[in-house]
């Protein structure tokens, strides 16, 4: 990471409409987000996903995250329904 900046995070974000409301009567997007400095990437359906992702990252330069955020953030790790692989 740049040394002239070392209390910043970069990060990528690219979104895009897959369904309109005209088509589907709701909008559906998708999107992904990058952490520039590691690489790591993470597919996006919902945008407090992008929050959830940046969050750790703030949390490991000292920022202190309000208590309702971290609720809702510890709330969606165990509500997010869990993908399981298809039965062969």
């Amino acid at each position: 990471m740049d040394q002239s900046a070392p209390n910043a995070q970069s990060f990528i974000i690219k979104i895009w409409l897959e369904a309109t409301v005209e088509e589907n009567g709701y909008a559906t997007w998708r999107g992904y987000i990058i952490h520039v400095p590691s690489g790591t990437r993470r597919y996006l359906n919902d945008p407090d996903d992008i929050l959830a992702f940046i969050a750790p990252y703030l949390q490991e330069m000292g920022v202190r995250l309000g208590l309702a955020l971290q609720i809702r953030l510890w709330l969606r790790r165990w509500t997010r329904p869990t993908r399981r692989k298809p039965e062969p």
